[in-house]
C-alpha cells in the first residue's frame, strides 16, 4: 500500500520532503599491475633492457644467450635492445632474471597503448561531458549551451583501458529506474528470483522499482547507459550493474525511513557504489546518518548532490551532503565552460569535487505531459465558486477570498474527473492558501481511479485539520504535488477538494485553490532527455567510482575517494568552493591509485 496521501500531504505543505536535486588537461596513465582476470597491458613473451654503457656488445650478447632469448633489435635509443623471451618464461621471471644481470641497468614489459577509445552510440557528440569541443547540445536548457574545448572529464583515454564496470554493484537510491529502456536493461542488476526487477520498490514495498519521475533513470543512465551499441547514449561505464532502490516517488517525494532502507538492501545484496542525487535541508538526520555509517563498516563509497539552491552549505546544512563520514563524496555542478552552475551548491569544508551538470543528456523513463485545467466546468455544491484574479483562474470557498469568512457545519466540494487511461504515473499539482480557523474544521484532498467518491477513507484521500494557515490572508499560495498514480489506467479518475468545518464559530477566509494541473508519465523503451542539476553531476562521480573499484578489485573505499579527489583536475572556479578545489578527471583518477607495483625491475 501507498503512503497516505495525508501524510504526504502535510509533509509537502511545512516543507519536510526531501526533494530530487535536478534543477536544474590529462595526466599520463601510468600502467597498472592488473589482475590476472583483466586483459594483458604488455606484450607476453617480449622485454625491453636498457644495458649499462659499460657492457660491450658482446656482453649484451652473450647477457641474452644466457637466458634462452633472441635479440630482436637494437633500438636507437642508446643502451636499450627489444629481446623476445624463450618458450614458456614469464615477462615477470625475465624481469627478475635481468635485474640480476650486472651488465643491464634497467629492464621493463613492452607495454601496449591503445588509441583513446569513442563509442558509437548515435548521440554520443551531444554528451559533451565526456568529450567537450565547445560544441551546441541542440536541446540544451541551460545557458550557455556551447563551452570550451576541454573542459571535460577526460574519459575518452580511459576508455581505451577500461568500459566495464559489471563487476562493481552500483545502487541507484532515487525514483527508480525503468529497467527495460534499451541503454539500461543490459546492464541492470541481476537479482535473481527473489528480485526480479532489478531491485526493490519502498514506496509501495513490493519487488518493481520501476521508475514512475523519469529522475532516477535518468541518473542510472549517466552511470551505465550501454556503450558502444550503435544506440542512444553512453554511461560512464560501458558495462554496468546497476541496483534499482526506488525511494521517492512520482514527485519525487520520499522520507527517512524509506532513504535508509534503500541504502540498507544495497548494503546488504552487495552494492560497492552508492548514488543518492537528493537532500534535503534543515536538522540532522541521526538514522540517515547511522545508514551512511553502515555504508562505510561495508566498504561502500556513497556519492551525492550538493544541492541546487545557489547556498553555502558550510552555512546550511544540507543533508546527506553534510554528512561527514570519509566513505561520502558530495558533488558540485559545473557548466560548459566549467563555472560552477548558478544554481549549484557550494562548500569548503563541505562539498568535495565537481562535475558536468548542465545541459546533460541521458536516458529517462518515458515521456511526460502536463494536463492544464482552467478551474472550470468542476461539479460544485455549496459555496465553491470560480473567480479569475489578475489572469489567474481560482476555485475558492468562501467569496470573496480574503474578503468572507466561512460559516460552521459546512459539507462543501468541488469534483472532476479526468481521463488518465494512456499513462503509467499521474502527479497531482495545484497551489491553495488554507486558513482554518478552528478545531473540526478540515481541507480535504481526494482522488478515485474509478470514478466514486475521492473523500472516501483511503491512500488517495488527504485531509489538512485546522487551525492551520499555510500562507498569509494577502491571498498568496502554496504550491503541492501529490502522487496519484493508482489512477494512471483508467478512464475516470474524479479529483476532489472538500472544505468540512465543524460548529465552532467563526470561520476563517477558508480556501484558495489555483495553477491546478496534472503531470503524467507514459513509460517507453527509447526515451531520452536533457536535465540540469547536481544530480546529474554526481552519478557521472558514482560511475567514476564503479570504474576505480572494477579496475581495481583490491581497493577499499578509501582507496577510491582518495583518487576521486586527488585525481582531480584544479578548477579556478572550484577554488574555496570545495574542500579539493578540483572536477573531476577520470583518467588521471585511474593513473593516481595504481602505479606499476611489480611490473618493472631495476638494477641499482
Amino acid at each position: 500500500m501507498k503512503t497516505p496521501l495525508g501524510s504526504k500531504f502535510i509533509a509537502a505543505l511545512v516543507g519536510a520532503a526531501l526533494t530530487l536535486y535536478a534543477q536544474v588537461s590529462a595526466a599520463p596513465f601510468v600502467q597498472p599491475n592488473l589482475p590476472g582476470a583483466a586483459t594483458s597491458q604488455y606484450v607476453p613473451g617480449e622485454v625491453l633492457v636498457k644495458f649499462k654503457p659499460a657492457a660491450v656488445a658482446q656482453e649484451r650478447t652473450a647477457s641474452v644467450a644466457a637466458l634462452g632469448h633472441t635479440i630482436l633489435a637494437h633500438l636507437e635509443q642508446p643502451g636499450w635492445t627489444y629481446v623476445k623471451l624463450g618458450a614458456d618464461q614469464s615477462v615477470t621471471e625475465a624481469l627478475v632474471a635481468y635485474q640480476n644481470d650486472p651488465n643491464v641497468e634497467y629492464a621493463q614489459p613492452n607495454y601496449i597503448y591503445h588509441a583513446a577509445a569513442v563509442p558509437n552510440d548515435t548521440q554520443y557528440s551531444q554528451l559533451w561531458a565526456f568529450k567537450n569541443t565547445g560544441q551546441t547540445v541542440t536541446t540544451g536548457t541551460y545557458v550557455p549551451t556551447s563551452g570550451t574545448a576541454g573542459d571535460d572529464m577526460n574519459i575518452e583515454p580511459a576508455w581505451g583501458h577500461i568500459t566495464d564496470c559489471g563487476s562493481v554493484v552500483v545502487a541507484v537510491v532515487d525514483s527508480g529506474v525503468n529497467y527495460n529502456q534499451e541503454d539500461l536493461a543490459a546492464n541492470m542488476w541481476n537479482g535473481g528470483l527473489s528480485f526480479p526487477n532489478h531491485g526493490y520498490d519502498y514506496v509501495d514495498n513490493d519487488n518493481d522499482p520501476m521508475d514512475l519521475k523519469g529522475h532516477g533513470t535518468h541518473v542510472a543512465g549517466i552511470i551505465g547507459a550501454a556503450g558502444n551499441n550503435a544506440t542512444g547514449t553512453t554511461g560512464v561505464c560501458w558495462k554496468a550493474s546497476i541496483m534499482a532502490m526506488r525511494v521517492l516517488d512520482a514527485t519525487g517525494f520520499g522520507t527517512t525511513a524509506s532513504i535508509i532502507q534503500g541504502i540498507n538492501f544495497a548494503v546488504t545484496h552487495g552494492a560497492k557504489v552508492i548514488n543518492m542525487s537528493i537532500g534535503g535541508g534543515g536538522a540532522f538526520d541521526q538514522i540517515f546518518s547511522d545508514a551512511i555509517t553502515t555504508a562505510q563498516n561495508s566498504d561502500v563509497v556513497v556519492v551525492v548532490a550538493a544541492g541546487n539552491e545557489t547556498s553555502n552549505n558550510d552555512l546550511t546544512a544540507v543533508y546527506p551532503c553534510n554528512f561527514t563520514q570519509p566513505n561520502l563524496v558530495c558533488v558540485a555542478a559545473l557548466d560548459q565552460n566549467y563555472a560552477l552552475a548558478s544554481f549549484s551548491n557550494f562548500g569548503a569544508t563541505s562539498v568535495d569535487v565537481g562535475a558536468p551538470g548542465t545541459n546533460i543528456l541521458s536516458t529517462f523513463a518515458g515521456i511526460t505531459a502536463t494536463m492544464a485545467d482552467p478551474l472550470t466546468n468542476w461539479t460544485i455544491s455549496g459555496g465553491w465558486t470560480h473567480v479569475i484574479n489578475n489572469t489567474h483562474d481560482f476555485l475558492v470557498e468562501p467569496t470573496p477570498f480574503t474578503v468572507a469568512k466561512y460559516v460552521a457545519n459546512l459539507n462543501d466540494t468541488a469534483t472532476k474527473g479526468f481521463n488518465t487511461s494512456a499513462v503509467n504515473a499521474v502527479v497531482l499539482n495545484f497551489s491553495v492558501a488554507i486558513n482554518l480557523a478552528n478545531n473540526g474544521d478540515n481541507f480535504v484532498v481526494g482522488a478515485d481511479p474509478n470514478g466514486a467518491n475521492p473523500f472516501a477513507a483511503g491512500p488517495l484521500t488527504g485531509s489538512i485539520p485546522g487551525p492551520f494557515h499555510a500562507a498569509p490572508t494577502t491571498g498568496s499560495v502554496t504550491p503541492l504535488h501529490l502522487d496519484i498514480s493508482p489512477c494512471a489506467g483508467h478512464v475516470n479518475c474524479l479529483i476532489g477538494f472538500k472544505l468540512a468545518t465543524g460548529p465552532s464559530t467563526p470561520g476563517d477566509f477558508g480556501i484558495g485553490i489555483t495553477q491546478f494541473s496534472i503531470s503524467t508519465v507514459t513509460l517507453t523503451t527509447n526515451t531520452y532527455q536533457i536535465d540540469n542539476g547536481t544530480s546529474m553531476a554526481s552519478p557521472e562521480v558514482a560511475g567514476l567510482a564503479a570504474m576505480l573499484r572494477a579496475y581495481n578489485p583490491q581497493f577499499t573505499y578509501a582507496d577510491t575517494v582518495n583518487a576521486i579527489k586527488n585525481g582531480g583536475r584544479s578548477v579556478a572556479a572550484l577554488a574555496g568552493k570545495t574542500t579539493t578545489g578540483k572536477a573531476v578527471d577520470v583518467m588521471s583518477s585511474l593513473a593516481y591509485i595504481n602505479p606499476p607495483t611489480g611490473l618493472m625491475a631495476i638494477v641499482q
